[in-house]
C-alpha cells in the first residue's frame, strides 16, 4: 500500500486553524513543517504533498477575509521542500505546479534542482489551476478556458520532460586532467516549437537522480483523465464509492493505453480524510469538535468556491442547492459535490458542513482498527494502489495516523516496516526513465 501525506498548513479541515493545538502561524512556520515531515518519515510514508495557489480567492475583501486561511500566508511549496530536504532523508517531496501560470523551462529547472538537493526524492503535481483569481496576478483579464488550459498542460509536460532528457546521464565527465567538463556529444537542444511554447534548451543542469522526478496529476474531469493518462505516474482522486473509484481507475488506465503507455504503470491513490481515536467515541468527538468551529460565512464561502465561485448569498441555507450556472473553474469537484447533495438530499447548510470538512474526499471516523479495515477493503479489492492521507488538523491528525493506523497496517502486512530504497521512484516501485 502506498501512502502520501497531504499537508495544508493547519490541516485539511477548513476550521483547523482555530483548533487550540494548531500553531497560529502554521502557514509560515518552518519548525511546524519540519515536525510534520519528520513525523511522516517516522511513519515511513512514501511522500509529502503540498498544495498551492498563486492567488487569494475572492472578489472583495469580505470574501477574501473568509477564505484567506487557505490561500494567504502560505509558503511557496518548492522553496519549502528545499528546506525540508535538508531535515529528512528518505521521504518523497512533492508539490503542486500550475501549467497555466508557470513557464516550463523555469519549472523543469526548479523541480530537477529539488531532485538533486534531495537525492532523488522530488515529484510535482501538474495542475491547470482551479482558482480564476490567479489570472489577475499574471497580466490576464480572465482565467483561460478549461479546454485551452488542458491543451497547454499537455504541451507543458512534454516540454518539461523533454528538457530533463536534454543531457545523457553520463554526459558530465568532469575530467580535470583532460580539461573536459562534459561530453558535447551527449547533450542537445530541445528545439520545441508548439502552440503555447517555444523552448530551445538544453536545460542548464545535469539530468536529475530519478531521470524524471515523479509526476502526479489530480484532475478527474474528462480532459483531466486524458492528461493523467498521457503524463502521470501517480493519479490522485476524490471518490466515495467503490463503483466510482473502479470506473475512474479503469478510465485512467484506458487513457494511458491510448497514449501508448503501459496502463499498469500508473498508480491510483484515493484521498482519505481520517479522524482517528483510541475509541470510536474519541474519534467522533474529534470530528465534532472541528465541525463546531466552522463559521457559517466561511462554510458558505467555501461551498460557493467548490461549486465554481457561484453566488449563494440570496439562497436559503436550509433549502436545496439552486440550479447552477456554467463554470470555467475545476469541474470534477463541482460535479462530485452536486451529486452528493442530490443523492443525500442535503440542504445548503448540511452541504457546506460536509464540504468544509472533507471537501469531497472520503471521510472515515473511527479507531485504528476500523480505519485500517476501510483502507484494506479498498486496497485489497484492487480498487486503488494506496491513499493520500489528509489529516484534519496538524500536527495532531498526522500523529494519530502515524502512531495508531500505520502500526495496524503493518500488523496486517499491508505497509512497509522500513524504507528499501532512497528515491521516490524506489518507494513507489516506479522504473527510472531512460533518455
Amino acid at each position: 500500500m502506498k501512502l502520501g501525506a497531504f499537508l495544508y498548513p493547519a490541516g485539511y479541515h477548513v476550521a483547523a486553524w482555530r483548533h487550540p493545538d494548531v500553531p497560529s502561524d502554521a502557514a509560515v512556520n518552518l519548525a511546524h513543517y519540519t515536525e510534520l515531515a519528520r513525523t511522516a518519515e517516522r511513519g515511513m510514508l512514501d511522500f509529502l504533498f503540498l498544495p498551492d495557489s498563486s492567488a487569494m480567492r475572492g472578489a472583495d475583501m469580505t470574501e477574501l477575509s473568509r477564505t484567506a486561511i487557505r490561500y494567504v500566508a502560505q509558503l511557496e511549496p518548492l522553496t519549502l521542500l528545499g528546506a525540508l530536504a535538508a531535515v529528512t532523508e528518505r521521504i518523497g517531496l512533492t508539490a503542486t505546479v500550475s501549467s497555466t501560470y508557470s513557464e516550463p523551462y523555469h519549472m523543469a529547472r526548479m523541480i530537477a534542482s529539488l531532485d538533486h538537493i534531495s537525492g532523488g526524492r522530488a515529484g510535482w503535481n501538474l495542475v491547470t489551476s482551479q482558482n480564476p483569481y490567479e489570472a489577475h496576478n499574471f497580466g490576464l483579464p480572465e482565467h483561460p478556458d478549461h479546454a485551452a488550459r488542458y491543451r497547454r498542460a499537455h504541451e507543458f509536460a512534454t516540454v518539461v520532460k523533454g528538457l530533463w532528457d536534454t543531457w545523457s546521464d553520463d554526459a558530465w565527465v568532469r575530467d580535470r586532467t583532460a580539461g573536459q567538463y562534459f561530453d558535447p556529444a551527449k547533450v542537445g537542444p530541445l528545439d520545441h516549437r508548439g502552440e503555447h511554447f517555444s523552448v530551445r534548451g538544453p536545460l542548464n543542469m545535469p539530468r536529475s537522480p530519478q531521470g524524471h522526478p515523479v509526476t502526479l496529476q489530480a484532475g478527474s474531469s474528462e480532459p483531466g483523465r486524458d492528461l493523467a493518462g498521457a503524463t502521470a505516474d501517480v493519479v490522485f482522486t476524490a471518490q466515495h464509492r467503490k463503483d466510482d473509484v473502479r470506473t475512474f481507475a479503469e478510465d485512467i488506465r484506458a487513457s494511458a493505453e491510448k497514449h501508448g503507455r503501459d496502463p499498469d504503470s500508473l498508480q491510483v491513490l484515493a484521498g482519505v480524510f481520517p479522524f482517528v481515536g483510541r475509541t470510536q467515541a474519541e474519534a467522533e468527538e474529534k470530528a465534532e469538535r472541528l465541525q463546531d468551529l466552522i463559521e457559517p460565512g466561511v462554510g458558505l464561502s467555501l461551498l460557493a468556491s467548490e461549486l465554481g465561485h457561484v453566488d449563494l448569498s440570496a439562497c436559503d441555507p436550509d433549502g436545496p442547492l439552486p440550479e447552477l450556472p456554467p463554470s470555467n473553474s475545476g469541474r470534477s469537484r463541482r460535479d462530485l459535490v452536486v451529486r452528493m447533495a442530490a443523492k443525500e438530499q442535503l440542504t445548503i447548510r448540511q452541504l457546506y458542513k460536509r464540504v468544509a470538512g472533507s471537501r469531497g474526499h472520503r471521510q472515515v471516523v473511527g479507531t485504528a482498527r476500523s480505519v485500517a479495515d476501510e483502507l484494506e477493503d479498498w486496497f485489497g479489492s484492487g480498487l486503488v494502489d494506496g491513499f493520500i492521507v489528509m489529516p484534519p488538523s496538524l500536527p495532531g491528525g498526522l500523529e494519530d495516523f502515524v502512531d495508531l493506523v500505520v502500526p495496524e497496517l503493518r500488523r496486517r502486512g499491508l505497509f512497509r516496516t522500513a524504507y528499501q530504497g532512497r528515491t521516490l521512484r524506489d518507494h513507489l516501485g516506479l522504473g527510472r526513465p531512460s533518455r
